[in-house]
Formats: C-alpha cells, sequence, structure tokens
C-alpha cells in the first residue's frame, strides 16, 4: 500500500503523525511511504531521518495526496486539505467532528473514507489511540492553569500550591477519565486542594483510593458542579463522551457568578467544550476573559509539545496503521467490534451512530 504522511497545517500544529522508524518498519513489510517535506520539523525529525528510514519525500500535499491510498495524519484535514481528498482515500487522524458541522459536512462531501483515532476501541473498551494525547492533554491542563492565574495573564494572581501561611488554590476538574486523572495528580502534587467529579461511582472510588489526601472525590450533579465552580481558582473541563459532543456543564450565568481571575481551562474543547461560554482558541492566542473569568480553549493542546506528542502518539497508532496497510480497511475492521466505531465515514455517509444522532438531518 502506498502510505502518505502530509505536513500538519492547523495552526500552531507541530506533531507528526509517523515517525522515521514507522517508515522504516513499513517499507519493510514491502509498503511505500510518502512524506511531505518538512513534515517531522516541529517534532524533531528531518527530511534525512526519512529517506535513511526508507521513506520517499514530496515537495508538496498536492503531490502526496495524489500517490496515497492510506492517509496518516495527526489533526482534522483543514480545507486546503479536503479539496485534495478523493473518494479512494483511507484517512487515519483526529477528527472530532461532533464539534464540526462544516467539517463533517465537508468531509461528507469529499467521499473519502474517514476512521478516528477518538473513536477506536480496544478490547477492554479503551480508547488506545485517545489516551495518549489525553495524558498530555491533562498535565498540561494545570501547567497552562498555573500560568494563567498569574496575574500578567489576567488571572488572581494565586500561586497554585501556595506557601507557609497562606492557603493553596482551588481546583476543580470536571471527569475522572485519563484527563481528569492526570490533571488532578499534576495539582495535587503541586500542592493545591482537588476537587476530581465524575457520575461513575466505581470510577470515583478507584480515585479515592489511588490518589493523595489533597484530592477529594465528589458525585458529578448540577449542584456539586455549582457548589465547586463557585469556590474554584481554576476549573479543568475534562469530560468526555467518545465520538459526541461534550456536555456542557458550566452555563453562561455560572461563569458570570465565579471569582474575577479564576481560570477555565476547557480540555474538550475539541469536542464542543463543557462551558457555554467556551469557543477554540490557539497557541498564538490562547486566552480570553468573559466576566472576568480567564478561559483558555486550546483546540491541539498537546501539539505545544510535539516531541513529546509525536512519539507518545505514533507508539500508539504504528501498531494500527501497519495492520491497515497489510489488510486493507474491510479486513482491518472486521477484526474487533472497537476497530469498527473507528469508522465515521464512508462513501459519502456517516457511519458512526453519534454523528448520525447529532447530525440527523445528514446522509447515513
Amino acid at each position: 500500500m502506498r502510505i502518505g504522511v502530509p505536513r500538519e497545517v492547523k495552526q500552531d500544529e507541530y506533531r507528526v503523525a509517523l515517525l522515521p522508524v514507522g517508515a522504516e518498519l513499513l517499507t519493510r513489510q514491502g509498503h511505500e511511504v510518502v512524506i511531505e517535506s518538512g513534515a517531522g520539523e516541529g517534532s524533531g525529525f528531518s527530511n534525512g531521518d526519512y529517506a535513511q528510514a526508507g521513506a520517499q519525500i514530496v515537495s508538496s500535499a498536492a503531490a502526496l495526496f495524489a500517490q496515497s491510498e492510506l492517509i496518516v495524519k495527526v489533526k482534522e484535514p483543514q480545507p486546503q486539505e479536503i479539496s485534495l481528498l478523493q473518494p479512494h482515500h483511507v484517512l487515519f487522524c483526529y477528527f472530532h467532528f461532533a464539534a464540526s458541522r462544516e467539517l463533517t459536512q465537508d468531509c461528507l462531501n469529499a467521499g473519502f473514507t474517514a476512521l478516528a483515532y477518538e473513536t477506536l476501541f480496544d478490547d477492554e473498551g479503551h480508547l488506545p489511540l485517545l489516551q495518549p494525547m489525553s495524558e498530555i492533554a491533562g498535565k498540561l491542563s494545570i501547567q497552562e492553569g498555573a500560568k494563567c492565574l498569574e496575574k500578567t495573564f489576567e488571572g488572581r494572581g494565586v500561586l497554585l500550591g501556595g506557601v507557609p501561611g497562606v492557603e493553596p488554590a482551588n481546583v476543580l476538574v470536571l471527569g475522572g477519565g485519563v484527563v481528569g486523572t492526570n490533571a488532578a495528580r499534576m495539582a495535587a502534587g503541586l500542592g493545591a486542594n482537588v476537587i476530581i467529579m465524575d457520575v461513575n461511582l466505581n470510577r470515583l472510588r478507584h480515585l479515592d483510593e489511588v490518589m493523595p489526601a489533597n484530592v477529594t472525590t465528589l458525585f458529578s450533579d448540577p449542584h456539586t458542579i455549582r457548589n465547586a465552580a463557585l469556590r474554584a481558582d481554576l476549573v479543568i473541563g475534562a469530560v468526555l463522551i467518545p465520538g459526541a459532543r461534550t456536555p456542557v456543564l458550566l452555563d453562561a450565568g455560572l461563569i458570570r457568578q465565579m471569582k474575577t481571575g479564576a481560570v477555565l481551562v476547557d480540555v474538550g474543547i475539541d469536542q464542543g467544550g463543557c462551558a457555554e461560554t467556551s469557543r477554540p482558541t490557539t497557541h498564538q492566542a490562547p486566552t480570553y476573559v468573559v466576566d472576568g473569568v480567564v478561559h483558555y480553549c486550546v483546540t491541539n493542546m498537546p501539539g505545544v509539545v510535539s516531541r513529546t506528542s509525536s512519539q507518545a502518539l505514533c507508539n500508539a497508532t504504528l501498531p494500527y496503521i501497519r495492520e491497515l496497510a497489510a489488510e486493507g480497511v474491510d479486513q482491518f475492521l472486521s477484526r474487533s467490534a472497537g476497530r469498527k466505531e473507528s469508522l465515521n465515514m464512508r462513501g459519502g455517509r456517516l457511519t458512526n451512530a453519534q454523528l448520525s444522532s447529532l447530525f440527523k438531518d445528514l446522509p447515513a
């Protein structure tokens, strides 16, 4: 199979979807690997690294798309890439269709086969291709949130861990999954008072057993969310419903009543965000203020730590890319129910139940 790896063109996206070692292993299997010039530079991998691994370097995305059958990317295709996609293409990447009707419609019109990292399940019901980026985003949410709390970034001027004689910050984490767990552990390690909420009691029991003493677990309902949000200096939106839009847990009225200078880091913004006031931002302009609350809503948070993120992502995706290349789409999907869930659209029709429910008027 001919496998193409384009250079990411989304703003502030520096990751790459295939490491040189991946190119080497795929070419050893007898596949052709085509890399767009400069695709790996943002993560510290040169054209020479890929050429030495057996890949062919091409000068443009147009040339790469024209030569490729399976295209592997990191982020969703941008308009200039959608124009290059044809019905025979298979695109394997993060799509997050639920956050954008426009993207969904444009991709349906292009007619290609969309396999989404974020809806591929393993045999244990986990999301193995989302997990490494969720781990990074969870840790980054505290790193960025702590920075946003500084007065020069319009925050409250609060040090996350406090000092002797001065109380630490109060951190609220909405969601006890991979993002929330990593965020809570990171915030606790810095000395903050942390509340982590979820609707799964078994998950809360597990978190209560493994988290340090400065982390409190609470069942998530509108009253507990409201009470904790009003006390919080930093709120982390870490809620995920695979393939679906993130539920709105913080309405505009609640945001208006939060502390002036409090910070919301909405990690779920790539699926729509957990606050009514959330809207996508970039690493170049990551924050804005609504009713005194600093909003950090970057849609590709792990992209800023691109080398770590590319290595973590490719460790997870490469086995699936090798399967796809060796077997083709149909056999790949037939391997398990979890692999079938990765198919979001094919032949101009939605194939994912969550998306079909969300976009009822689009062909399915």
